[in-house]
């Protein structure tokens, strides 16, 4: 049997070792062990009220049955503000951490904010456009399927994210518009919508009569089965609203639900026409087009007719 034997001066290093590992281990759970404790209680209570506000944002997307697309966005900024808050505070955390540990994390931070700065040149745009996005989807300025004016483009949104808006005209072109460009929103889908009809007629009819047609029309319009759930308000005919030359111009406003002008308007215009010609009302002519016809001269020679030769 062999029997290992430890010099003197081995077994002095090993002691001090142990005696100094013993200390260490002391320190440790006198000292840091508290605060790495606090620090994780302190990111885990943080944790749980991001994770309740994130399920009341999600709840909230939950009972909008008859939105789907502003529960989408509900559902979208709920995921953005869960996976930011992480980053945000696993960052914050591992800096406490290092300086519980006597790490010093200035030259993390300097290399950080170098590498920052590049890519923030580089990319500036590109936080400028989620970070107009997320005020897009926060404020709710429009969602997917509506009529709206961005960048001085007019059309249907057909997609919204952080990064871009894409819009489709009338005439089916598609606009990629990043959100950073947009500086005012025009919605045409909101709440309601005013149909307005300036209506030109001769100045040789009557006001009163004119305006007396023009409200039984509009009223009509406004009962007519295929328009009553359309038409949310009494028409208004406004009366003489412009004189030009031989035109009298009279406005009808109707107010309608958001983007149904177009029908109700093509209706009207066709009663009007009707009416005016059945009841002898004219309508109007630009002056600006209008031919000045003058007597001939009968002094002049006759005019030549043309020759119609077989």
């Amino acid at each position: 049997m062999l029997l290992l034997v430890v010099p003197p001066q081995d077994e002095r290093i090993l002691q001090v070792i142990e005696r100094d590992w013993h200390q260490d281990i002391i320190l440790f759970l006198q000292n840091k062990l508290p605060k790495i404790v606090v620090v994780l209680l302190v990111l885990f209570v943080l944790q749980r009220v991001v994770l309740l506000f994130v399920k009341k944002m999600r709840t909230r997307a939950d009972h909008q049955v008859g939105n789907f697309h502003r529960a989408a966005q509900l559902r979208t900024i709920a995921s953005i503000v869960r996976a930011t808050s992480y980053g945000v505070l696993g960052f914050i955390a591992f800096l406490q951490l290092l300086n519980i540990f006597d790490i010093p994390y200035q030259p993390i931070l300097a290399s950080a904010g170098i590498v920052g700065v590049g890519i923030g040149l580089g990319a500036q745009s590109i936080f400028k456009d989620m970070l107009t996005g997320i005020f897009i989807l926060i404020e709710d300025q429009y969602n997917v399927g509506e009529v709206v004016a961005l960048a001085g483009l007019k059309g249907t949104v057909e997609d919204l994210s952080l990064r871009s808006t894409r819009v489709r005209d009338a005439d089916g072109t598609l606009y990629i518009i990043p959100n950073s460009q947009i500086a005012n929103v025009a919605n045409f889908s909101r709440d309601y919508a005013v149909a307005t009809l300036p209506v030109s007629v001769d100045a040789s009819a009557n006001p009163d009569k004119v305006i007396a047609v023009l409200t039984a029309l509009a009223e009509q319009v406004r009962q007519d089965s295929a328009f009553k759930d359309i038409a949310i308000a009494d028409p208004v005919v406004l009366g003489v609203d412009k004189i030009n030359g031989r035109e009298v111009t009279y406005p009808i406003q109707l107010r309608v639900r958001a983007n149904q002008r177009d029908a109700v308007l093509r209706e009207l215009r066709r009663r009007i026409i009707l009416t005016f010609e059945k009841e002898g009302i004219p309508l109007g002519n630009d002056p600006a087009n209008m031919l000045i016809l003058r007597a001939p001269n009968p002094t002049g020679p006759p005019l030549q007719q043309p020759l119609i030769g077989s």
